[in-house]
């Protein structure tokens, strides 16, 4: 492509960094010059579209600075989520962007777009902030939720480079061929290409489409509709992909006179304003004023509209007047950017109906309902209070005894948000008419055209000015049809009759009754897609009002209409005059009611001319129209762009609201949950509309986060944590409405928020002012509250709180005859009582809840009492009494119907019972418990019980009954459950156990299977930043590599170990690693030299740095045996010798006995006899006096025996030899070895018959050296 475009000064596609402050808007002025250095700034457009950076922070609130720990939590999960970014991807993905990579350690993606829409749809969420919120739901978890604090002192801003992301916007532009620009300058036609080129003026909006290679390209003016050539550098493209996509998706006008006059003023206005010009009307319909005459505003001017309504102070005369004759600074601003021009308008987007409301409220009550005060609650129950279940999983509560579809779901919220648009006229009864109203029936005097038959319409449409009773004329809906006229057959008939009407008002000079009338009969013409008679029937009118404004609705509707056809029908060069003023009362009029058919033609034509007079303030008037019309029609799949648009230009919390409201719906229609949730949390939290919207949202929140849930719900009222904030703003409202029953209701779903995520206190704070609420409001709510309280007290392990509520509970009810409520508080009294070691206490009150459930035959309640009756007993250690409670229990349960809740307890019961039975080593019957408990968990896909049992499964086959293949499959169930349950540092502790079991198998399959674990471990373990976890892994996988001989791979993991642990500089974990790492050579049988590396040139280094002399006398001791063991005696004994020396240091004596003994060892494989003998002597000194085991015993065999063959071989000296024999003799009787003691009488009897023996009267002992042992030298 030849062409090159001049880059505008700001292009406002994101905020910048961060997502607080939105970027001024380009269409906030009417200068879309650029400088000329600027305009030598060209774009070429290329065929690979570069990479887009997004960074993130997370920033404390009211510290004003990053927040660090939380930073560093985001960028670990995002560490974790690299290599599996499904889940990111899936995000990007409803935020319209396409994930490349992600950079844990700069915390920020790499994202890229495909299409124009894709990079508009993103930029538009990441002004309304919807991206930082989206990034929340993806790097925290529930601790973060849960604390309500830190949830509003924290914000995620991201940035992006706006250039980057102007250079993709505009490639994507060029790359689809057809865009829109705006005229840099004015050009006119050259002489040599007259009638080719195109004449254009400064800020003129032209369609362009490219021609590659070429410096022109065709163009079509939006203001003159003229098509021609125009210079490729005359032009600059619409920064906004919004205006892109309307300009493209609306064609049409802008209809801009190119002599138009600016404003002066970008506010809208309204009161009085004087006039700086004089004007001469043109039409009739125009005002007529002189220089420096008061003018008051009917409605508002808005800048960018070339006209307004006023009325004369003077003349008292109604009409059009020019904007540019006016003072702009005269009249009274309104805010800049506000879309809505009364509160009725605002309040039309949100309004919710009845139906709505009373479902939300419904939801909301039965998610908070709970069971506690019928049903016994079983011991130690993690997941809190149990509540009634309605018909499914999250499914929307019944209403009128049927299930709605899903299209009907939404039908209520729908009608209730277009309830400020809907145009049906209801007619009141007939006392409260103020006027009487013509309901005409058409089979009466239609034959004859007298004048007598007609007067009755005549007098009533002939009222100048407006009447309540005209309402159903003008409305969008057609309900003057069943309203005003009655009883006709054919809609040819009321047409007929109304031309009929129509002729005598014209003979009779009634002016508006014959408008009125031509307006129907346009209507009716319309409706029937009779567009030119249409048009002749509404020109009529206006031709016959003359300028009259009495009437204001019926002016507006008249041009609105007209103005319609003459779009629809392109006749621009007809009308453009009024479609200018058509404009102005579309958009001035405050409270307007819909009547056009087409209107939304007119719409679009309005927004047109905000965009091409850069007016923001014009641009959301007509983004606001088009929402409510929009709604209106139910195209609902075309509504979303404006509601985006407005929000971004609408900058006051109550127009925020209102459409947040709607992005909010919207976007549940779509099934974009993250940005649903983002919507609502966006929203403020004061509103004008009390409960019910923060109820609505608090609702539709709960159902879309639980979308965002990746684990599969247990039980229908798993609650997503993301929930929080939106519960907790709808309670905020409830307070100040002060609706106590929706209070409680959110303060129960709350609290069970905090209990499934094991956080009672929490869960406590919230059931206390639920408590203090249902007191106001009625005994059995205040009963269902303090025995939810008392429950959760429990849970938290405080037992005393609990008997503080319970005590005067059962005291009150004594008083009353309801038998389950007293057995549901002697069971929770009897759990509290455990809980404080009163076990007798205790049990008085279980046995007194098993008759009250025995009495109501409530068999479910039965099977918990016997269940917390044999958990009881199971802590005292009565294990057949504990048997027999647990089986009772279970063969209880067995009888009541399946449901989760129920089997789940039965769950926890099989787990008692194979408790009692391991433990009395009936093991068959603990593992059958064990199995039958784990195919409930499976049945109903509940992780968290199937996690419990298959960990005491793992325990039973690893400990109890070892049995390794068992072991490996439940490991492995226990591994894909951490897999669905998202716990990476489970997952990765997990395979590092099954790594290890399979390398215990020690087969060449098993050995695979192994390494492929640990370097799956390996790999989780990087993701989570644990340095520790991951440098083992690595010396386990070369450790694996050994042992399978794969010898090239064993010393490249054992370095990337030990190089890993010396760059997080923790030298304590690097000479770990050493030392392991020559462990893998020592403990094998191939290449153990290669364990010296390992442990003289980087074990004993490091040891000496940290002086851990006892690590360095190991590794001394190690390298002694290994060289002893390759025959390389002379660096044993510097090793052994080093041994010792550090042994007398730690002053251990057994570490000292181990040194001198390898000493010993070595001198005596070194034939240094007399060394050897003072070194054995050495060791024996450091046995304890007294013998502790028969090990010792036969130490001191052995070690004597050794003593005696040295002195009688090596040293020839026979007297001692028998000395050491006789005692190597005494220590095999202390031992009882009958073998031994034989061998040894044996030698000394060949001693005693030696030669030797006879040739010296004595030992000579004395004559050898003692440095050792005789306390000389020392080493």
């Amino acid at each position: 492509m030849g062409g090159c475009f001049c880059i505008p000064r700001e292009l406002r596609l994101s905020l910048g960094p961060g997502k607080e402050t939105p970027s001024k808007d380009p269409a906030t002025s009417s200068e879309f010059t650029s400088s000329p250095e600027e305009k030598k700034k060209c774009f070429l457009p290329q065929s690979m579209i570069p990479d887009l950076t997004l960074s993130f922070s997370v920033k404390s609130r009211s510290r004003r600075c990053v927040n660090g720990p939380l930073q560093e939590a985001a960028r670990r999960r995002l560490w974790a989520l690299e290599n599996q970014d499904e889940e990111v991807r899936a995000l990007f993905k409803d935020l319209s962007a396409r994930l490349v990579d992600i950079q844990s350690q700069e915390a920020q993606f790499l994202i890229t777009f495909k299409t124009m829409e894709e990079i508009w749809r993103f930029s538009t969420y990441l002004n309304l902030g919807f991206v930082s919120a989206c990034l929340e739901h993806l790097l925290f978890d529930h601790k973060y939720w849960l604390n309500c604090r830190l949830v509003e002192d924290t914000e995620i801003q991201v940035s992006v480079d706006d250039k980057h992301l102007e250079t993709m916007f505009l490639g994507l532009l060029t790359h689809e061929g057809h865009f829109f620009c705006r005229a840099t300058c004015s050009m006119a036609q050259p002489t040599e290409k007259e009638g080719e080129c195109l004449t254009l003026c400064e800020n003129e909006l032209i369609s362009v489409k490219i021609a590659e290679g070429e410096s022109e390209w065709e163009g079509v003016s939006l203001v003159t509709g003229q098509r021609g050539l125009v210079q490729v550098s005359a032009l600059e493209p619409l920064p906004l992909p919004f205006h892109q996509w309307f300009l493209k998706n609306y064609p049409g006008s802008c209809g801009l006179s190119r002599k138009r006059d600016g404003t002066g003023s970008y506010q809208i206005g309204r009161g009085k304003c004087k006039a700086w010009k004089e004007y001469e009307r043109a039409e009739k319909d125009e005002l007529n004023f002189h220089q420096g005459e008061s003018i008051e505003i009917i409605g508002f001017v808005i800048p960018g509209l070339p006209w307004f309504i006023g009325k004369s102070v003077c003349s008292g005369e109604v009409g059009f007047v020019p904007t540019r004759n006016v003072d702009p600074d005269s009249y009274s601003p309104m805010s800049k950017n506000s879309a809505f021009f009364s509160d009725e308008e605002r309040c039309s987007l949100w309004i919710l109906g009845s139906d709505r409301k009373a479902e939300s409220a419904s939801f909301l009550h039965t998610l908070a309902h709970t069971d506690i005060t019928s049903v016994y609650r079983l011991k130690s129950q993690p997941e809190g209070f149990r509540e009634a279940q309605p018909g499914g999983a999250w499914e929307e509560p019944q209403a009128g005894g049927s299930r709605h579809s899903s299209s009907s779901e939404d039908s209520h919220l729908e009608e209730e948000l277009l309830s400020a648009a809907s145009d049906s006229y209801h007619l009141p009864e007939p006392d409260d008419l103020d006027d009487p109203e013509l309901l005409m029936d058409l089979n009466t005097g239609q034959e004859e055209e007298e004048a007598e038959n007609f007067a009755p319409i005549l007098a009533f449409l002939d009222h100048e000015g407006y009447a309540e009773h005209f309402k159903s004329l003008y409305d969008f809906s057609f309900s003057f049809l069943t309203s005003s006229f009655y009883n006709f057959s054919e809609e040819d008939e009321l047409v007929a009759y109304l031309e009929a009407s129509r002729k005598w008002a014209k003979r009779s000079h009634m002016t508006w009754a014959h408008a009125r009338l031509c307006f129907l009969l346009g209507r009716l013409s319309v409706r029937r897609v009779k567009l030119s008679q249409a048009r002749v029937y509404f020109e009529e009118a206006i031709r016959i009002l003359s300028g009259a404004f009495a009437d204001l609705s019926l002016v507006a509707a008249l041009y609105i209409n007209l103005a319609a056809i003459y779009l629809r029908q392109r006749l621009r060069h007809k009308g453009s005059a009024l479609l200018e003023k058509a404009g102005a009362l579309l958009a001035c009029l405050p409270d307007r009611e819909l009547s056009a058919k087409y209107e939304l033609d007119v719409v679009a034509y309005v927004l047109r001319q905000g965009i091409a007079a850069g007016s923001c303030p014009l641009e959301a008037r007509a983004c606001f129209l088009a929402i409510r019309l929009l709604l209106s029609l139910g195209r609902y799949e075309e509504v979303l762009p404006f509601v985006e648009r407005l929000q971004l230009l609408s900058g006051h919390p109550p127009a925020v609201d209102a459409v947040a409201t709607i992005l909010s719906f919207l976007y549940d229609k779509k099934y974009l949950p993250h940005l649903v949730v983002a919507s609502v949390r966006q929203h403020s939290p004061q509103s004008a509309q009390g409960t019910s919207l923060p109820v609505w949202q608090a609702h539709l929140v709960l159902q879309n986060a639980t979308k965002l849930l990746g684990v599969p719900s247990p039980s229908w009222n798993e609650v997503s944590t993301m929930a929080c904030p939106a519960l907790r703003q709808a309670l905020a409202a409830c307070e100040e409405q002060a609706d106590q029953r929706m209070q409680r209701a959110l303060c129960l779903i709350l609290s069970k928020v905090y209990l499934q995520h094991r956080s009672p206190d929490g869960a406590i704070y919230y059931l206390s002012q639920a408590l203090m609420l249902a007191r106001l409001l009625s005994e059995q709510e205040a009963l269902e509250s303090s025995l939810c309280l008392a429950w959760a007290y429990l849970l938290a392990s405080q037992a005393k709180k609990a008997l503080e509520i319970l005590n005067p509970l059962l005291h009150s009810l004594r008083e009353m005859e309801s038998v389950t409520q007293k057995g549901v508080v002697h069971n929770l009294l009897g759990l509290a009582l455990q809980g404080e070691g009163r076990v007798h206490r205790a049990a008085k009150n279980y046995l007194r809840a098993l008759n009250s459930a025995r009495e109501m035959g409530d068999v479910h309640n039965q099977a918990v009492t016997l269940a917390n009756l044999g958990h009881l007993t199971l802590t005292s250690w009565a294990q057949q009494l504990t048997r027999d409670y647990l089986l009772q229990a279970v063969q209880l349960y067995c009888k009541l119907q399946a449901s989760v809740e129920t089997d789940m307890e039965l769950v926890q019961v099989l787990l008692w019972l194979a408790q009692v039975l391991v433990s009395g080593r009936q093991l068959a019957g603990g593992r059958l418990c064990y199995e039958v408990a784990l195919l409930y968990g499976l049945r109903h896909r509940h992780l968290k019980s199937q996690l419990q049992v298959t960990k005491s499964l793992c325990h039973f086959y690893s400990s109890v009954s070892p049995n390794p293949e068992a072991c490996i499959t439940y490991h492995e169930h226990w591994l894909t459950l951490a897999q669905q349950l998202r716990d990476r540092e489970m997952e990765g502790r997990l395979l590092e156990s099954l790594g290890q079991l399979y390398r215990n198998l020690n087969t060449a399959r098993s050995l695979r299977k192994s390494l492929t674990c640990i370097k799956e471990s390996l790999r989780i373990f990087i993701d989570l930043g644990q340095r520790d976890k991951a440098t083992e892994a690595w010396l386990a996988a070369g450790r694996l590599h050994y042992l399978m001989q794969e010898d090239e791979l064993v010393e490249l993991y054992l370095q990337a170990a030990i190089q890993k642990a010396l760059k997080s500089e923790e030298p304590s974990l690097a000479l770990k690693l050493y030392e392991e790492a020559g462990d893998v050579f020592f403990n094998g049988t191939r290449h153990r030299h290669r364990a010296v590396e390992y442990y003289r040139a980087g074990a004993v280094p490091l040891a000496r740095r940290m002086k851990a002399v006892r690590t360095e006398l190991r590794i001394f001791n190690k390298l002694t045996e290994l060289q002893i063991s390759l025959e390389g005696y002379d660096k044993a004994l510097e090793f052994a010798t080093l041994a010792a020396r550090l042994s007398t240091v730690t002053g251990d004596q057994r570490q000292q006995l181990v040194a001198f003994h390898r000493l010993a060892s070595v001198y005596y494989s070194l034939n240094m006899c007399e060394m050897a003998e003072d070194c054995y002597l050495k060791t024996l000194s450091l046995c304890p006096a007294w013998l502790q085991s028969p090990k010792e015993a036969l130490y001191y065999a052995k070690v004597y025996y050794r003593l005696g063959q040295l002195t009688f071989h090596q040293l020839k000296d026979a007297h001692d030899a028998t000395e050491y024999f006789w005692l190597a003799l005494a220590a095999a009787v202390l031992l009882g070895d009958e073998e031994l003691q034989d061998t040894i009488r044996n030698r000394l009897d060949n001693i005693c018959q030696s030669p030797l023996w006879h040739s010296s009267p004595s030992g000579r002992s004395s004559e050898r050296s003692r440095w050792l042992s005789g306390g000389g030298l020392a080493l």
